[in-house]
C-alpha cells in the first residue's frame, strides 16, 4: 500500500527508523533508502528516483532522524487519501498563508501553523517539546505547503508533477516547491492524527537563504497564498515582519544587500501588493544594513 522514500546519510538512523515504520505501520509497504551519505545528490533527485521505483500508490517521503509514534499510521494515512479525493498532499506541519515575502512555511507575524510534531534539537541546547498547533481543531487543516520532514502524495502526482532536481539540487524548499507545485491542481492538507518525534530542528544558512530566493523568483506570481480570512492588517503585518526577518538573516549570514532588494522587487509583487509597505521595506533595507 505505502512504499516510504528515504535520502539515507545515517546507517544506524535507518536501521532505527526502519524497526520503527515495521512495528508501527500497520499495512503492506516497502523502504526505498538511497544511500546518499556525503549529499553528493540533491534531494530531489534522489526522491525522484524513488518516486520512480515504487511499486505502491502512495508515496511516503520521510527524515530518517525521526520516531512515529502512532500505531497503524499506515492506515490512517490510506484512509485520508480515501476519504479525501481532492487531498493530494499530507503532511504533520505546515502553513495557511504563505507570503510574498521569502520565508519559510511558517511566516512571521502572523499565526499560520498547523502542526503536531514531537520537536527535538540538534543544533540549539534548548528542551524538546510537543509543538502543537491546530487553530480549528481539525483531524485535518488545508494548508499552502508542508514541511519536508515527512509528507506523503500519490505515485500519480509524484511521477505526474516530479521534485525540480534541475534548479535545486541540494537539501532546502524542495517540500516547498513540491507543494506549490501540488497545490495548482489539488488540495494540501496537514493530519492531526499521526504524531512523529524529530531529532533535529531546521537550520538556516547563506545557502537556505540563497534558495529560498530562486524559489521565489519561480513561484513569487502566485503569492500571497492564503487559505483564511484574515483581515488585511494582519496580511501586512505579515509581510512586514516576514521581510524584516528575512534581511535579519541575510546580515547574520553576511550576505550581500542586492540580495535583500531581490527579495523586495521579485516581479514586483510586493509593489503591487501595496506600494507603502513597498517603500517602508525598502527603507527598512537600507537602515538595517546601514548599522552593519
Amino acid at each position: 500500500m505505502i512504499s516510504i522514500i528515504i535520502s539515507s546519510a545515517n546507517k544506524l538512523q535507518l536501521k532505527q527508523i526502519t524497526e520503527n515504520i515495521n512495528t508501527t505501520i500497520g499495512v503492506p509497504y516497502e523502504i526505498i533508502a538511497i544511500y546518499n551519505s556525503k549529499g553528493e545528490r540533491g534531494i530531489c533527485a534522489v526522491y525522484n528516483q524513488g518516486a520512480t521505483e515504487a511499486k505502491y500508490d502512495i508515496l511516503c517521503f520521510m527524515h530518517e532522524d525521526i520516531n512515529i509514534k502512532t500505531n497503524n499510521w499506515g492506515l490512517i494515512l490510506v484512509n485520508i487519501f480515501k476519504n479525501n479525493p481532492d487531498v493530494g498532499l499530507v503532511g504533520v506541519a505546515g502553513g495557511d498563508y504563505k507570503t510574498i515575502a521569502p520565508s519559510g512555511w511558517n511566516p512571521t507575524g502572523i499565526k499560520a501553523a498547523h502542526i503536531n510534531l514531537l520537536q527535538g534539537f540538534k543544533y540549539n541546547k534548548k528542551e524538546a517539546f510537543h509543538y502543537y498547533e491546530n487553530p480549528g481543531a481539525q483531524s485535518l487543516a488545508q494548508v499552502s505547503c508542508v514541511d519536508g520532514v515527512w509528507f506523503c502524495s500519490s505515485k500519480k502526482i509524484a511521477e505526474d508533477i516530479r521534485f525540480d532536481e534541475e534548479n535545486f539540487t541540494g537539501f532546502h524548499v524542495y517540500d516547498l516547491d513540491f507543494s506549490f507545485a501540488v497545490g495548482l491542481k489539488h488540495n494540501i492538507a496537514v493530519t492531526f492524527e499521526i504524531l512523529i518525534e524529530h531529532f533535529s530542528e531546521g537550520n538556516y544558512d547563506s545557502g537556505w537563504m540563497l534558495e529560498t530566493i530562486k524559489l521565489h523568483k519561480k513561484w513569487n506570481k502566485h503569492f500571497p497564498i492564503n487559505l483564511k480570512p484574515i483581515s488585511n492588517k494582519e496580511s501586512l503585518r505579515a509581510e512586514k515582519e516576514t521581510f524584516k526577518f528575512f534581511i535579519d538573516q541575510l546580515i547574520l549570514f553576511k550576505l550581500p544587500v542586492s540580495i535583500a532588494y531581490e527579495g523586495l522587487y521579485l516581479n514586483n509583487r510586493m509593489l503591487k501588493f501595496n506600494p507603502k509597505l513597498f517603500f517602508k521595506l525598502h527603507s527598512t533595507i537600507i537602515k538595517k544594513y546601514l548599522k552593519h
